[in-house]
C-alpha cells in the first residue's frame, strides 16, 4: 500500500465491480452510447475478425461483437460476476496479469475499464502481447475533464468543512497521453482521439448513485478514510444543483486505436525518398530554410 506507484486499490475495484453486477443495467443506456461509439471503427476497416477478448466490457460489448458476426468472443473481467453478465464463455482476470497467450486474438476490446489499471502501460504491453499481427486493438478510457463538475463541487465543500482535500474522484488521462501509451506498448499505426457524451441528472444524488451502479465509486489509495462529513455531500449537491435543465456531468471518451506490428502493414517512407516537390502539388513556390517570401 506504500508503494508510489499504486494509484487504486484493487482489491476494493474487485468488490465493488462485484456488488455492481448485479446493478450496472441501471445505466446501461450511458454504457450502450459509449460502446457504440467505441465499436463505430469496426465499420471503418475491411478487416475480418474471429477471436475477440472483451476486456471488462459489462455485458454491453459481447453481444454487440457476435452481432458483427465474429464467431469466438470471450468476455473478461476483474470480477467474475461482471464478466458472467455477457452471457458467453466468461473468466475473471486481473488487467495487469493477462493469462492469455501469445497472439491469442485478433481483435481486443476494452471499454471504459482501464482506468482503475495501476500500470496502464504494463497492462497495455500484455494486451498487444495477446494481439495477433495486425490484429486490432480499440479502448476507450473516461479522461480529463470527464466529472469536473462533481470534482470542483466535492473539492471546494470539503476545504470549507475540512479546511483541506482528499481524491474523491479519480484521477483520468489526458488525450495527449493516448496515442503516446500506445507507441510506448509497441502498437503499430496508434490513433487516439477523444468524443464527448453530454449528461444531465434530476439532482446530484442521482449522478452519485448512477456511479455507484457502475461500480465506480473511489476506489484511490490516498483517499480520507475518515466518514466524511456529514454536511460534504448536501454542501457538494447544492454547489453542483442545476437549472431546469438540471444537473451537468460531462463523460470524455478517450479513444484508443492501435495495431498488432505485421511486415505486411504500411511503413512510414524513408527521409529524403520522395519522387515528387509537395510545392508542386499546392502550385505554391519552395523558399529554402531562410528566406524571406515575398507577399
Amino acid at each position: 500500500m506504500s508503494d508510489p506507484a499504486l494509484v487504486f486499490d484493487r482489491a476494493l475495484v474487485r468488490r465493488r465491480r462485484d456488488r455492481a453486477a448485479a446493478t450496472v443495467g441501471r445505466v446501461e443506456p450511458i454504457l450502450a452510447e459509449a460502446a457504440d461509439r467505441l465499436l463505430d471503427r469496426l465499420d471503418d476497416t475491411t478487416h475480418r475478425f474471429t477471436r475477440a477478448l472483451d476486456l471488462g466490457g459489462r455485458g454491453v460489448i459481447a453481444p454487440r461483437l457476435a452481432a458483427r458476426g465474429i464467431p469466438f468472443v470471450v468476455s473478461a473481467d476483474l470480477s467474475p460476476r461482471m464478466a458472467a453478465r455477457a452471457g458467453g464463455l466468461a473468466v475473471g482476470v486481473d488487467e495487469e496479469w493477462l493469462p492469455f497467450g501469445e497472439g491469442a486474438f485478433d481483435l481486443v476490446v476494452a471499454a471504459l475499464s482501464l482506468h482503475w489499471v495501476n500500470d496502464l502501460p504494463g497492462a497495455l504491453v500484455q494486451i498487444r502481447r495477446a494481439l495477433a499481427p495486425d490484429g486490432l486493438f480499440l479502448a476507450s478510457l473516461p479522461g480529463l475533464p470527464t466529472l469536473h463538475e462533481l470534482r470542483g463541487a466535492l473539492a471546494s465543500a470539503e476545504a470549507e468543512l475540512r479546511g483541506g482535500l482528499s481524491p474523491r474522484v479519480s484521477p483520468f488521462p489526458d488525450l495527449r497521453d493516448g496515442a503516446g501509451l500506445l507507441q510506448r506498448a509497441g502498437f503499430a499505426l496508434p490513433v487516439a482521439d477523444a468524443e464527448d457524451i453530454a449528461l444531465r441528472y434530476r439532482s446530484p444524488l442521482a449522478l452519485l448513485a448512477d456511479l455507484r451502479a457502475a461500480g465506480e465509486g473511489n476506489a484511490v489509495l490516498a483517499r480520507d478514510g475518515r466518514i466524511p462529513a456529514r454536511g460534504l455531500f448536501p454542501l457538494a449537491a447544492a454547489r453542483m444543483a442545476g437549472g431546469q435543465d438540471g444537473v451537468p456531468a460531462t463523460l470524455r471518451l478517450i479513444m484508443l486505436t492501435g495495431w498488432g506490428p505485421s511486415a505486411a502493414q504500411p511503413k512510414p517512407a524513408r527521409p529524403g525518398s520522395a519522387t515528387a516537390r509537395l510545392a508542386d502539388a499546392l502550385g505554391t513556390i519552395e523558399h529554402r530554410a531562410g528566406d524571406k517570401a515575398a507577399f
